[in-house]
C-alpha cells in the first residue's frame, strides 16, 4: 500500500508541473504574440484583438490537450485567466517605450 500511496503521490506532483509548465508557456508567449496581433489587427478593435491573441496563446499551449488530459478541468475559467494575462501585458506594454509613438 506505501509504495501505491507513493505512486499517487509522485503522479500528482508529476500532474501539477505539466500543468505549470503549459501554464508559464502560455504566459512567455503572450508578449510576442500581442505584438504580432498588433501588427496584424492594427485597426481592429482591442476585443477583436484581445481574442486573436487568445486564440493564438490557447492553440500555441494545446489548451485541447491540456483539457483531453484533464490538466485543465475548466477550460472556461483557464481561458478567463489567459485573457487577463493578456490585459495585463498589453497595460504594460501600453505604459512601456514598446507605446510611445515618434513624434
Amino acid at each position: 500500500m506505501i509504495v501505491g500511496r507513493q505512486s499517487q503521490t509522485k503522479d500528482k506532483e508529476q500532474f501539477k508541473m505539466n500543468f505549470l509548465a503549459k501554464l508559464l508557456q502560455g504566459i512567455s508567449l503572450a508578449p510576442a504574440v500581442i505584438n504580432g496581433v498588433e501588427g496584424l489587427f492594427g485597426p481592429k478593435s482591442g476585443a477583436e484583438k484581445k481574442s486573436a491573441a487568445l486564440t493564438f496563446v490557447q492553440s500555441a499551449i494545446s489548451v485541447t490537450d491540456a483539457v483531453t488530459n484533464k490538466q485543465i478541468v475548466d477550460q472556461a475559467k483557464f481561458s478567463d485567466g489567459m485573457g487577463k494575462v493578456i490585459d495585463g501585458v498589453v497595460a504594460c506594454l501600453n505604459a512601456s517605450v514598446w507605446a510611445k509613438k515618434p513624434s
